[in-house]
């Protein structure tokens, strides 16, 4: 496996992970969902009290994948 496309993967895959965090997703009844394909950061709307953002860690993580998989893909 050539080491740079898999640098050029996993720093493609990161990149678009994070910018699509700057796309709603789905609004939810007191919430705002970032994210795809899996919505992985939650902005609290109704009790914004505390700190209203929350990061769902489990869908980040298989968004990582699934962009670094993508972007190994088009490199490729």
């Amino acid at each position: 496996m050539n080491t740079k496309l898999v640098v050029f993967s996993i720093l493609g895959g990161v990149a678009v992970t994070l910018l699509t965090g700057l796309l709603p997703n789905t609004v939810l009844l007191g919430a705002e969902h970032y994210g795809y394909p899996l919505a992985w950061l939650v902005r609290l709307v109704l009790a914004p009290e505390y700190f209203p953002w929350r990061v769902n860690v489990p869908n980040l993580i298989v968004d990582l994948a699934i962009w670094i998989i993508i972007v190994g893909i088009v490199v490729n």
